[in-house]
């Protein structure tokens, strides 16, 4: 079974355009949890545009599920995974200035690197991933990094997918296929969402988890958004 990892960034981003604590992300990822979330992911960046790096300290004692943090392994980053220890850490090479992660590792020109930073979480006993692009090098660069996991980039997928193209999904198969060969565990993000989200699982070979965000809280708003406007108008009535 691939379980679901809620990435809440969005959250924090909604909570810091307002300033205060609403909406309050710790009660968020309990809440993402008791609805049956197997896992909460946050992404936070240098300028800490959403997620906090306080935020990371305060989620490590309530999630219960998988704690998946993803980010440039830059030394505060680092800092801050070994200072919460999460069951995942996902490596991503986003530049500072990055709106989104737009781009995997180049797993082959990175490799010394990666090398040394797997090695470091992976002596603190936190298992990693590497965020990659769908290309069988890159599968098999990652490989020699030491790494637990690979999440694969589904950006391209998902805009494809939308398109109605559905070969789309052939790379990120044959790269699952060849991660699974060589003992790497697949994980995939980025654009996935209720409309794409069935056709890719059922098309990728031992999907381990999948992380979710922007689509996720994005059909939230759109999906309960009646409710919430039926029951102001009963509190006014």
């Amino acid at each position: 079974m691939t379980k679901l990892s809620v990435n809440i960034n969005k959250i924090a981003t909604l909570r810091n355009s307002r300033g205060g604590d609403l909406p309050n992300v710790v009660q968020f990822a309990k809440d993402v949890q008791r609805f049956g979330a197997e896992g909460v992911t946050i992404h936070p960046r240098p300028d800490e545009r959403h997620i906090r790096y306080q935020d990371a300290y305060d989620l490590k004692p309530i999630v219960h599920t998988e704690y998946n943090i993803e980010g440039n392994p830059i030394p505060k980053f680092i800092d801050l995974v070994l200072g919460t220890k999460p069951t995942q850490v996902t490596l991503v090479p986003d530049s500072i200035d990055a709106i989104t992660s737009n781009t995997g590792w180049d797993t082959i020109k990175h490799k010394d690197f990666l090398v040394e930073v797997i090695s470091e979480f992976k002596r603190n006993g936190i298992r990693t991933s590497i965020f990659v692009d769908p290309d069988l090098h890159q599968i098999e660069g990652a490989k020699e990094t030491g790494t637990d996991r690979i999440e694969l980039y589904t950006e391209a997928y998902a805009y494809q997918y939308g398109l109605g193209n559905k070969d789309a999904i052939k790379p990120y198969a044959e790269c699952a296929q060849l991660a699974n060969t060589l003992g790497l565990g697949v994980n995939a993000g980025h654009d996935l969402s209720l409309e794409n989200i069935k056709f890719f699982k059922e098309n990728i070979e031992g999907l381990l988890e999948v992380s979710i965000g922007h689509a996720l809280i994005s059909e939230s708003l759109y999906l309960g958004i009646e409710n919430v406007v039926q029951m102001y108008l009963h509190r006014l009535s």
